[in-house]
């Protein structure tokens, strides 16, 4: 008859705890380093945290103001300004066998430039476009943040649960060397299977520290996104499979890509860069100004009071605007091929996405319905036909490796569909 502690140990792999798998893991080196560990974070507490202190959030926010400034001067009712002209001349006139004469002479007046080409609504057209697509790449820029933070947040919490497992194998295969080693003492077990239950507790060990490197460097990750000190863990609390089963359709999602924040941000430059092509090829157009001035001049006996009204236009002989034309043209042309080329991908993303989607639910949907009972089913016919000697320790530590590699399998699964799905779901713009 076989050892009972390696029955029992058969039976700690086959009941796993998974309340336990949610909690984060202790620091690599088995005791819990004297370093402060602030609250775990919900995913929504770090969206929030995200949100308010995003430094390429906040740089695009701070950018409104300009635009903001820009549309209210296109929007004006007159582009230029009024030109107002104050003269005062001091005039000295000699006059034979008098005193000279001397009178104070003053004109003033005020111009006006007036646009004739219709600039004033392209150029307002032109910012209000403008204005549109910063706004949408800010809520391009906040969707692509909440799908990385929920990334880095869903990698630290199945990086959690692997340290987990990976604790219960090492426990595991400790005390199945331990309990080998003691029969070996006593005669009743080889070399090789000492040998073979050491190398496994040292696995098993490696596997661990590894697992802890990892995420701690996940844990970083996260804090980096979030503005928060990397050197203080923040642990995840949540479930790795929430919203496994999306409620979406691949037509659905294609249907929302037009409405993806950065292809409204490409429509609403293409609208701007058209705007102003229009508003450079009105500026052919010569402006036309228009003045009035009033004034007195003459002696004091015989002041003259003069108004005169100028008109004023330049005659475009020479300089058609033809640079200002050309690159409104150009800047047109390339955010058309912008667009055009971003819709292609961004469908071709969807695709890819939404294929890679799929593959990876029914992986997860195989190992919880076939793998992980089958193993279960192994573990405790192990556990019986090693309690009847029909099995020895090779046998039993395959069955307890296939167990926990299984579980580790369906962990980085689940990591990699929530990957695939906040991707996915940014990529086509789609609203929950």
């Amino acid at each position: 008859m076989r050892l009972h502690a390696l029955a029992l140990a058969s039976l700690i792999a086959a009941c796993p705890s998974w309340a336990a798998a949610q909690s984060p893991a202790p620091a690599a080196g088995g005791s819990t380093p004297a370093t402060q560990v602030a609250p775990a974070l919900t995913l929504d507490e770090a969206w929030r945290l995200a949100a308010s202190a995003n430094p390429t959030v906040r740089a695009r926010q701070a950018q409104l103001a300009a635009a903001e400034g820009a549309r209210t001067d296109a929007g004006a009712a007159l582009y230029n300004n009024p030109q107002l002209t104050f003269e005062n001349t001091r005039r000295s006139v000699p006059a034979v066998g008098a005193p000279t004469d001397r009178r104070s002479e003053w004109s003033a007046g005020v111009a006006q430039t007036f646009e004739v080409a219709g600039q004033r609504g392209h150029r307002l057209a032109a910012s209000e476009a403008a204005l549109a697509a910063l706004r949408a790449e800010i809520d391009d820029a906040q969707r692509q943040l909440r799908a990385e933070v929920a990334q880095a947040f869903y990698r630290v919490l199945a990086l959690q649960q692997r340290a987990a497992i990976d604790e219960e194998a090492l426990k595991l295969f400790e005390g199945t060397a331990a309990a080998v080693q003691k029969r070996r003492s006593a005669g009743e077990d080889t070399k090789l299977d000492a040998n073979v239950a050491a190398v496994e507790a040292e696995r098993a060990r490696n596997q661990l520290a590894q697992s802890r490197e990892q995420l701690l460097e996940a844990q970083a990750e996260l804090a980096t996104k979030l503005q928060l000190d990397p050197a203080v863990p923040r642990s995840a609390n949540g479930d790795l499979a929430a919203g496994a089963s999306n409620s979406y359709t691949l037509e659905a999602l294609l249907s929302s890509i037009e409405a993806q924040p950065r292809l409204r941000a490409l429509a609403a430059r293409q609208d701007s860069a058209t705007s102003r092509l229009r508003l450079e090829e009105s500026s052919r157009y010569p402006d036309v100004t228009v003045g009035l001035n009033v004034g007195r001049e003459g002696p004091g006996d015989a002041r003259e009071r003069l108004t005169t009204l100028s008109v004023s236009v330049p005659l475009p002989l020479f300089k058609r605007n033809a640079a200002g034309i050309g690159q409104a043209s150009s800047e047109l042309s390339q955010v058309r091929i912008e667009r055009e080329a971003a819709a292609r991908d961004t469908r071709a993303q969807v695709y890819t996405l939404w294929t890679k989607l799929q593959s990876l639910q029914a992986r997860v949907r195989r190992l919880q319905e076939s793998v992980l009972p089958a193993l279960a089913d192994n573990q405790q016919l192990s556990i019986k036909s090693q309690r009847a000697g029909q099995i020895g320790l090779l046998e039993l530590i395959v069955v307890n490796r296939q167990a926990l590699d299984a579980r580790r399998d369906l962990v980085e699964a689940l990591a990699d569909l929530q990957t695939a799905r906040f991707a996915l779901e940014a990529a086509a713009g789609w609203n929950p």
